[in-house]
């Protein structure tokens, strides 16, 4: 058979996907394994290509190259690669692929090297390719050093994050910011558990299922395993750590979500007692559960849906035994307006809602002032820290049983974390996380109204009114309604000045005051 006659097919590879979409390495390949295929007078009928490491065997263009190159076993073709670094990147992957070729009845040819069958010419093949493993192992153990060198001066190196993405910084490569509105949303689920708003994960899960562009599986859903990545990584904190590199917890170089001192509170809400998961279709149903209990025996009320002859209806009720309310149900409707009666009647009057601007006027400059002796107090607490890390670090070198050493090492490493959220402290004293304006409009802009938070009809938002406006359970009597609740400190203090224990607001409410006249200020 003439080289006119003969047939041949080409293979190439580079080394992943990006490779491809980012560069010509295939087309450059091809390209000039077809001008040695014109050179050599064969006529190419195939081209196979992988993007995969040459440290595998098997790759789906290498494995449809030798099912071609087996049905002409008994017109054997040719397959050219450009390199031989191109057919694998490992001695024995190369070995074994070059035994497949030859099974399939083909010869293995490239413009960059001969292959023969006598010694010298196996030798210099097996050389080659030993060559092209030592470059592959290289390559790989240079950029695993730069990856943890990186990772030590506090740029994280891996995938990013929900909630940033990697932007091109000068002098500093990439680096992570945040990503919106991703981001937002992350920090009011991590702020949200450390704070008691979400009191058990399913709520997270449930909260960040409510955005359309969260990150969901097929089903729609975000997996469990995703909230708890979310609660445990301190890298939302603007740190990193890595236990499988030895990298210590230290600060990195991109913005945090949250507060290291946030971050404590969560894996410490984390460590503590679990809680049972609420229902879910129940709790959507009946926003009061858990909230209200019984006026009679103070047991919690229990929620339902009654069948009736052509419909459900949902009441509340007390099942708890020798209860004079026992098994008795209280409409749904009517304990519901009852209480958003009473939460619209907690509006302060205008006179009140000025006299606790100014109150908290006087208690932020009080606040900040405070902040440099806490500064000092803190700096004595890493004193005393950095000094128990000392006395830990000689008991390690006199320590002979793994189990003590493993055990002095956690403490050290917990000396340090502490350390750490002092530091952050120290860092942000007299330095307010939201100016005066952003704090009292949140503030105030609650006060002056809770209703308006719970009306929302966002569960989340309803059990922080809750938490919020009341410092225990409200108690309900059937037939009478709500007992007189035990109301949280802001609006305590206003009933007080006020005089009113039950009324806080005239019947007529009040307009907020015009911007720019003293101590006045708008509610948007």
């Amino acid at each position: 058979m003439t080289n006119k006659e003969m047939k041949a097919v080409i293979y190439c590879r580079v080394s992943n996907k990006t490779q491809t979409t980012r560069g010509d390495g295939l087309g450059s390949q091809e390209t000039r394994c077809r001008e040695y295929a014109k050179y050599k007078g064969y006529e190419v009928e195939a081209v196979f290509t992988d993007d995969v490491s040459g440290s595998l065997i098997k790759r789906p263009g290498m494995q449809a190259m030798l099912k071609h190159l087996s049905k002409y076993r008994k017109n054997p073709r040719v397959a050219i690669i450009d390199d031989i670094s191109r057919l694998a990147r490992g001695l024995d992957a190369h070995l074994q692929l070059r035994a497949a070729i030859a099974k399939a009845g083909a010869t293995l040819e490239s413009p960059s090297i001969e292959f023969g069958e006598d010694s010298d010419s196996v030798l210099v093949e097996n050389l080659l390719a030993s060559v092209s493993q030592h470059q592959r192992q290289k390559n790989s153990e240079q950029t695993l050093n730069r990856m943890k060198s990186r990772l030590k001066n506090g740029y994280w190196v891996f995938q990013a994050p929900i909630g940033f993405r990697y932007q091109k910084t000068s002098g500093q490569g990439k680096i992570l910011v945040r990503d919106e509105h991703l981001a937002s949303i992350v920090q009011e689920a991590l702020e949200g558990y450390a704070n008691g708003r979400f009191q058990i994960q399913v709520e997270i899960k449930r909260f960040l299922e409510s955005f359309p562009e969260f990150p969901k599986n097929r089903k729609g859903e975000v997996h469990p395993q995703r909230v708890t990545n979310l609660l445990t990584r301190v890298f939302y904190a603007g740190y990193i750590e890595s236990e499988d590199w030895q990298v210590s917890l230290r600060p990195g170089r991109h913005e945090g979500l949250i507060s290291l001192e946030t971050f404590k509170a969560i894996q410490d809400r984390l460590t503590s007692n679990a809680k049972a998961p609420a229902r879910k279709n129940l709790n959507l149903d009946f926003p009061l559960r858990g909230y209200v209990s019984c006026g009679e025996c103070g047991h919690n009320l229990t929620a339902c849906w009654a069948k009736g002859r052509s419909a459900r209806h949902p009441y509340y009720m007390c099942f708890q035994k020798g209860c004079s309310s026992y098994r008795k149900s209280i409409r749904r409707d009517v304990i519901e307006d009852e209480f958003e009666q009473f939460l619209l009647s907690l509006k302060p009057t205008k006179e009140l809602f000025n006299l606790a601007l100014a109150m908290f006027k006087d208690l932020w400059g009080y606040r900040v002032a405070s902040q440099k002796d806490h500064s000092k107090s803190l700096e004595l607490e890493i004193s005393k820290g950095e000094r128990k890390i000392e006395q830990l670090l000689d008991r390690i070198v006199d320590a002979e049983s793994d189990s003590v050493v493993s055990a002095y090492e956690k403490r050290i490493g917990q000396l340090q974390f502490d350390k750490q959220v002092m530091q952050e402290k120290i860092s942000n004293c007299g330095r307010p996380i939201r100016d005066f304006d952003k704090s009292f409009r949140t503030a105030m802009d609650f006060l002056a109204n809770p209703y308006q938070l719970w009306d929302t009809g966002r569960m989340e938002d309803r059990h922080t009114v809750m938490k919020l406006t009341f410092t225990d359970k409200l108690r309900y009597v059937r037939g009478e309604g709500f007992r007189t609740p035990e109301t949280a400190l802001p609006f305590k203090a206003l009933s007080g000045i006020s005089g009113d224990e039950n009324k806080m607001v005239r019947s007529e409410g009040f307009e907020p005051s015009t911007p720019g006249s003293g101590n006045q200020c708008s509610i948007p």
